[in-house]
C-alpha cells in the first residue's frame, strides 16, 4: 500500500512544496554556473530507473564542459577534493548536495522517487546484472537513499548495491523518514564528501551511452595527460584512465 500508493502521493507532494526553493536557487546558481565558464547550466544524464527503463536524469553541472567522467576499478564514480574536472561553483554545490535540487522534476516527473536507490549508469547491459543490481531496479531511483544518508563516500561500491537491494525488498514509511532525517544530519555536517584516498585504484572513463548505441575508440593515457592528479595506491601501481570516446553527440558531462 505504501509503496504503491502512498510514497507516490508524498513524493508529489514533497516536491510542490520544494518547487519554489528550486526556483530561488535557479535565479542565483544559474549565473554563477554561466559565468564562470559560459557552459551550461544543467547536467543531463541517461539512467536507469524502475525495472531498468531509461530516463534523463537533471543535476546542476559541477563539472567543466567536456570533463570525462572517469570511474574507480568498482565503477563507483571518482572524485576527490582537488579533482580538476570540478568548477569552483561546483565544489561549493557538491559540498552542499545543491547540485542535486533538480532532481526535483525528475520526481514530479515520475522517474524517481525522493527516497530509493541512486540513479544507475546505463553502460552496463541489463542481461550483466547480478541479483542485487537486479533487485534494486524494483523501485524508483531516489534523490537520496539509504546509503546517501547513512554512508555516503565511505563503502565501497559493491557494499552500496548490497545495502540499495536491502532498501528495495523493504520498503516502509517509517524507514523513509529515518532516512530522510539522517540525510539532512549528513549533508549539515558535510561527511563522507569524498571518497578516501586509500579506497581509490584503477581509475577509467565509461562509456555513458547504452551499448550499441555507437561505437567507442579506446586507448590509454597517464592521468596527468587530463590534469587528473596520478594516484600511487597501496598496491605501488600507477594510475591509468582508459579513454573510451563515443562517436554520438550528446551533453557535456557534468
Amino acid at each position: 500500500m505504501y509503496q504503491n500508493y502512498v510514497k507516490r502521493i508524498l513524493d508529489i507532494f514533497i516536491s510542490l512544496i520544494a518547487l519554489p526553493f528550486f526556483l530561488i536557487s535557479f535565479i542565483f546558481i544559474a549565473p554563477a554556473i554561466y559565468l564562470n565558464d559560459r557552459g551550461t547550466i544543467f547536467y543531463r544524464a541517461e539512467r536507469r530507473g524502475i525495472h531498468g527503463t531509461i530516463f534523463e536524469m537533471y543535476k546542476y553541472r559541477s563539472m567543466k564542459m567536456n570533463a570525462p567522467d572517469l570511474r574507480n576499478a568498482d565503477n563507483s564514480t571518482f572524485n576527490s577534493w582537488d579533482d580538476p574536472r570540478v568548477t569552483k561553483v561546483g565544489r561549493f554545490l557538491r559540498k552542499t548536495s545543491m547540485d542535486e535540487i533538480p532532481q526535483i522534476l525528475n520526481v514530479l516527473k515520475g522517474d524517481m522517487s525522493i527516497i530509493g536507490p541512486r540513479p544507475i549508469t546505463i553502460n552496463k547491459p541489463l542481461e550483466e546484472y547480478d541479483e542485487k543490481r537486479t533487485i534494486r531496479l524494483q523501485v524508483k531511483p531516489g534523490v537520496t537513499g539509504s546509503v546517501q544518508a547513512y554512508y555516503r563516500n565511505s563503502i565501497g561500491q559493491e557494499e552500496k548495491l548490497q545495502h540499495d537491494a536491502e532498501y528495495a525488498q523493504n520498503v516502509t514509511f517509517l524507514g523513509d523518514v529515518k532516512i530522510m532525517l539522517k540525510t539532512i544530519q549528513t549533508v549539515l555536517q558535510r561527511k563522507n564528501i569524498y571518497i578516501k584516498q586509500e579506497n581509490v585504484k584503477d581509475v577509467h572513463e565509461v562509456n555513458l551511452h547504452a551499448p550499441g548505441s555507437g561505437s567507442t575508440a579506446a586507448h590509454e593515457s597517464p592521468a596527468g595527460a587530463l590534469g587528473i592528479p596520478e594516484c600511487m595506491p597501496p598496491n605501488g601501481r600507477r594510475t591509468f584512465i582508459a579513454i573510451k570516446i563515443p562517436h554520438k553527440k550528446g551533453d557535456s558531462k557534468k
